[in-house]
């Protein structure tokens, strides 16, 4: 068998999720030879096209955390380029409300720790006050985020394109990265797909998501010390039958290091419930209608109302998790030459939520570990 031929290139973007997309746009936009390899025949299949769609505020975020930072600075960035480029979007507004007078303290916690990353619309509600925003909810006080919103997240994958292409930006579909070697003169990628063949490149940005600790261990001469552990985390969300009986976003007060059972909208007026987290080995999004049953009791505490039987399987997404089940979260992992040492070499490991909002300080975070 022939040997497959070898290319040269400036930057190659692993994986055309919108987080790949937006590092695609960065490096163009900064004058770079761009090329995004993709396995897929289209954009955004894999976990940016199974998420709740949602422009995060940045409330719950450690302080001075890239998490932190990188929600609030992307959110308030990604309100102007919606509006700038058409991408469909709503400040729709969350309430995360309490249940319970015990519950009220946490919620002026919750506020602090907003403050303390650069929210500062938050508001503290009496329950009339919640109630009169929302009639069919229940709750003896709540905390009004006006900053959350809902957004149209393959449009704005497609402007990513868009932006990176108009700056000489391709993308190369079903052409998968099976793996690589570094060097000091560069990194070579060995592509699949219809036509195999070896890519040089003088940078990489690892941005394959829930395969990216893989595809990272797969480079020959990278230190498989600077890998993290793989975990994947499946959030199972129900659909709800009927009208929808809230026009914003509804979460209870957080427990056990989770956002609990939450209400989510989308643009087109869908009401979900969820997630029901599993932890897995192998990807899989099946969503079992068994498992919504202990949701009716949950999303009864804030919403009486809620038929039995109104509830149906919705989707599925995973979360490229670097932290086992029970373990402290950490931090979005930018990783580039000063920590592994190989030069010209960004691993975007651990980028779940809220990496959409995120998505523009992430990729430029990731273009000036590279010079852009």
């Amino acid at each position: 068998m022939a040997e497959p031929m070898t290319e040269s290139i400036d930057c190659a973007v692993i994986g055309a999720g919108v987080v790949g997309l937006a590092v695609a746009r960065a490096l163009a936009l900064a004058g770079r030879e761009v090329i995004v390899l993709e396995a897929e025949n289209i954009i955004g299949s894999g976990t940016s096209s199974r998420n709740s769609e949602v422009i995060h505020a940045g409330i719950y975020y450690p302080a001075g955390s890239l998490r932190a930072r990188a929600c609030v600075g992307g959110r308030k960035w990604l309100y102007d380029y919606c509006a700038e480029r058409g991408i469909a979007h709503r400040r729709c507004g969350k309430l995360i409300v309490a249940t319970d007078e015990t519950q009220v303290e946490t919620l002026h916690g919750i506020k602090a720790r907003a403050e303390a990353n650069g929210v500062d619309d938050m508001a503290f509600l009496r329950a009339n006050e919640a109630i009169s925003m929302e009639p069919e909810l229940y709750c003896v006080a709540a905390l009004h985020s006006p900053s959350t919103g809902i957004i149209d997240s393959h449009g704005l994958m497609l402007a990513y394109q868009g932006d990176a292409e108009d700056h000489g930006a391709m993308i190369a579909f079903r052409s998968p990265v099976t793996g690589g070697a570094v060097a000091d003169d560069g990194i070579t990628l060995e592509v699949g797909g219809a036509e195999p063949m070896r890519l040089k490149c003088r940078s990489v940005v690892n941005s394959a998501g829930l395969f990216a600790p893989d595809l990272a261990k797969s480079l020959t001469g990278f230190p498989a010390a600077q890998v993290p552990r793989r975990h994947y985390a499946k959030g199972n969300y129900y659909s709800l039958l009927g009208k929808p009986p809230f026009t914003r976003l509804i979460y209870p007060v957080p427990k056990d290091s989770g956002l609990g059972v939450h209400v989510s909208v989308d643009l087109g007026g869908q009401t979900r419930f969820g997630p029901d987290v599993e932890w897995i080995d192998e990807i899989n999004y099946d969503v079992d209608p068994s498992r919504c049953e202990s949701f009716y009791e949950a999303v009864r505490h804030y919403w009486p109302g809620l038929p039995d039987e109104s509830l149906v399987p919705g989707y599925a997404g995973i979360r490229p998790k670097i932290h086992g089940q029970g373990e402290p979260q950490p931090d979005f992992m930018v990783q580039g030459p000063a920590d592994h040492g190989v030069p010209g070499l960004v691993n975007l490991f651990g980028i779940e939520s809220p990496g959409l909002t995120s998505s523009k300080p992430i990729a430029d975070a990731a273009a000036r570990l590279l010079g852009a």
